[in-house]
Parts: C-alpha cells; structure tokens; sequence
C-alpha cells in the first residue's frame, strides 16, 4: 500500500490508500501509482547548497619547497657571479685590450775619454803669427786702463737679485718633478677613540710606464701605512700604492694610476732627470736641494758639493755619498741638482757621520739607477750578503794577490756564509765570468735572480776554492 499524505490534484480524489468513489482496490493503486509518478515534489532549498572545503596545508613540504627554492635561487647566483667574473676581463680585453706596462730603463752614463798626450800633437805645420813689438806703458796709463775693466765688469746688488731670482725660477722649474708623499696611520687611544697619524716625506717623479707614474721616495716615512696620499706640484691629492720597498737603502717606489690624475695635473708635473754623480769635477760645484731640505715640505736650499766619492759600507752594494756645506734637518728629504736642472743625488741623511752636524748628504744617483729600475719594474733582486771592494794595485803587485772582488766582510745567515765564503777571500770568477773588479760582481748579481745557483771560483790563502752559493733574496 503507498500512502501520500498530499493534496489531491484532482477534484473528487482523495488518496489515503482507499477509493471515494468505489472500484476495485487494483485499479485503485495502478491509478495512485500512476499519479505519483506524474507529481514530482518540489526541492529543497539545503539539499542544493553546496559546502567547498578547503585542503589542509602541509607545513613541511611547503617549507622544503621554499628552501630548496631559496637554495636554487643561491646556486644560480653564485654560477651568475662567478661566470661574470671568469668572462668579464676576457670580454673587456678583447673588446678594450689594455696596454702593458712598459719596463722602466735608464740610459747607461758614458764616460768621456780623456785626451792622451799623443793626440794633442798636431802634424800639420802651422804658421806662427807675426810676433808684436812690445808697448812699454807708464804706470798711469796701466791703472787708467784697469779702472776701465774693472767699471766694466761691475758686479751691483741688481746683479746679485738677478742671480737668485733665475735660481728661483730653476727651483720652481725642477720642482715640478717633486712631490710630498704622506702616510697615515689609523690607531686607538685609551678611550678606544680611534686618530690618525701622519708623516711626509719628499720624493721625485722618475718614470711613466704607460700605465702608472712611478715615484721614488724614503720609506722611513711609510712604516705600516694604511694609506699613502701622493700631493703633486698643484697640490693635487692622489692615492698612492707601494710597489717595492728597499732594504739597503731605505728608498722605495710608489705607484699612481694614470686614470686617478687629473688633465690639468698631467699638464704640470714632469718627469725628474737623472744626472750623473760619477763626475770627478763634482766637487765644488754649485748645487741646490729641493723637496724637505729644512724639514718643511716646498724649501729650497743652495750650496756646494764638498766631498764626492765616499763608497757607503752596505751589502751587495757600491752607493757612494755626495756631502754638501748646506744646513738643513736630519730628517731631510728630497733631491740634489745642479744647476741645469738634473738630479745627482737623493738626500738622506741616515749616513751623515756624527761629527758633520746637520750637513746635508745624498745617495749618488749613478749608483742608485739599476735599483731604481729594479724597483719600478717589481723585480726581485738576488741577495748574496758580501761587503766587497777592488783589489788595490799594490797588493796586486807587492803580494801576488790576484784581481777581483775582495771580500771585507760576510753578513750573518747570508747565503755567501751559508756557501763557505769568509772574509778575506778573493772572488776571481761568477759563472764563468771573469771578476776583475767588485762591480763587475755587481753586474752578475744584478742580472741574476732569487733561488739562481751562482758557481764562484775564489782564491783563499793563495788556494783555488769552488764554491755554489743559492742566492737569496733581500
């Protein structure tokens, strides 16, 4: 039985699983069926709404795709970086290619040869000139006649201005090649306040590689600097960087990049030239000290050249000192010229004797070129630790000794002691080159390097001795 508690649609009918109006029951429920099919309830409303709920959220794995992410992310910009930096001065030189760095070289000094005797001696006849009757003259006219030279040739306070204002402008001229290099140091006070100390020295432009200028100055005043500031000729500041320092000497050379100076700088500054201190007619000559002479950067002082000559008793080394009648600072720094302008000689007065007070003294620039160039090229300088000097001609000739580098002196853990030479010793030959005198042991090592194995042939008590020596380094 189907029982549907509706409405009925049709009029006269009401379903509550009987007939009203009588029939059988079979029809009856074919006819209910039948009307049950065709009604179709009306829907409700909740059964059509629906509910999106949302899916839970790992943590975990949303975490380790945000790490490896973030690791991917990293991966890539560090193969990014290092590629930029493998291929960018490839890339940059060969569409920029950079110039090399040309090798600092100084022109060798050429010693004038003396006349000799014989070719003052003219072959060809030459007519004397006709003697002239001597003039007797009474001792008037002889004053008379001096008096007028002497009127002549007067020498007044104008000349005397004169003559100092072209040294002036000599000074000013040269010291276009001189600047004052400064050091600073960064330290801290007891406050933990951090200050900075500063020291200058003078120095002189000596070389243009193309690249950089090149300076040489005292390295006393760049002891453990944190930065070094070049100030040139127009008071033009500069960063500077240190190429090479010099144990020997105490001199070292300074690298400016081209691109950090200014036009108008380039325009001003000129290159030092470098003299000759090898002169015998040194002495007595008129010279002028530029740079720190009085211990102020910018003074100029004048005097003359009084002794020349003195060989400086220093390793590896011949340098000689160049002493002046100028009174300065024992702290002087800066150049030695002439009068023309060329420089003979770097002051530094670490080797002025006690009892010559504050005259200045120099370095002689002859000798100190091969280090200079040595400096400004970076090259590394073979060290074998000998105090040597020439054999002296009596010796040659009363005692027999033969000729070559006589060894004064042995410096302590030097490779020369390390090898057996001692002090006394004559050094006659450096691979297979004759030594005939100490500089031409200069010249080997000069030529040689570091770790070079230098096979020495030496004359010791009137014995032959071979020796290898391994050359070390400054």
């Amino acid at each position: 039985m189907v029982e549907w508690n509706g409405e009925q649609n049709g009029p006269g009918k009401n379903f509550t699983g009987q007939s009203s109006g009588g029939g059988s029951e079979q029809s009856l429920t074919q006819e209910a069926v039948k009307e049950q099919a065709e009604y179709t309830p009306p829907m409700q409303s909740d059964f059509l709404r629906e509910t999106i709920k949302q899916k839970p959220v790992n943590k975990k794995k949303l975490l380790r795709r945000t790490v490896i992410t973030v690791a991917m992310a990293v991966v890539f910009g560090l193969v990014a970086c290092f590629t930029f930096l493998v291929l960018e001065p490839v890339i940059s030189n060969r569409l920029y290619p950079e110039e090399e760095a040309e090798e600092v070289r100084f022109p060798e000094e050429t010693v004038a040869e003396e006349m000799k005797p014989e070719d003052m001696i003219v072959e060809e006849e030459v007519t004397p000139p006709p003697e002239a009757e001597p003039v007797e003259l009474e001792d008037e006219q002889i004053e008379e006649l001096l008096s007028q030279v002497l009127s002549q040739v007067r020498f007044g306070m104008e000349d005397y201005q004169l003559l100092y204002e072209e040294l002036a402008a000599l000074a000013q001229k040269t010291g276009r090649a001189v600047v004052t290099v400064t050091s600073v140091v960064s330290d801290v006070d007891w406050l933990n306040d951090i200050y900075e100390n500063e020291a200058s020295a003078s120095g002189i432009i000596v070389a243009n590689n193309g690249k950089a200028v090149l300076i040489l100055v005292s390295a006393g005043a760049l002891s453990d600097a944190d930065s070094i500031i070049v100030t040139f000729c127009d008071q033009a500041k500069v960063n500077a960087e240190l190429v090479q320092k010099d144990i020997t000497t105490g001199l070292a050379v300074l690298s400016v990049p081209l691109i950090s100076i200014g036009e108008e700088t380039m325009d001003v500054i000129d290159i030092a030239k470098l003299g000759s201190s090898n002169n015998s007619k040194l002495l007595g000559t008129p010279v002028m000290a530029l740079g720190s002479p009085m211990g102020v950067s910018g003074s100029v002082c004048y005097g003359i050249v009084t002794s020349v000559g003195t060989v400086i008793d220093q390793p590896d080394s011949a340098y000689k000192s160049i002493v002046t009648d100028i009174y300065g600072s024992r702290n002087a720094t800066g150049i030695l010229t002439d009068l023309n302008g060329m420089v003979l000689g770097i002051i530094d007065n670490v080797n002025t004797s006690n009892d010559m007070g504050n005259l200045l003294t120099a370095y002689g620039v002859t000798e100190l070129k091969r280090t200079i160039e040595k400096m400004s090229n970076d090259q590394e300088r073979a060290y074998l630790g000998i105090h040597g000097a020439d054999v002296p001609q009596e010796a040659i000739e009363e005692s027999a000794i033969p000729v070559g580098t006589y060894v004064k002196e042995i410096e302590m853990d030097s490779p020369a002691m390390n090898a057996g030479i001692q002090s006394g010793d004559v050094i006659t030959q450096a691979n297979e080159m004759p030594i005939e005198s100490y500089n031409d042991l200069l010249n080997v090592l000069y030529n040689a390097k570091p770790e070079d194995v230098l096979d020495v042939v030496l004359v010791r008590q009137g014995q032959e001795v071979n020796v290898q020596v391994t050359l070390g380094r400054r």
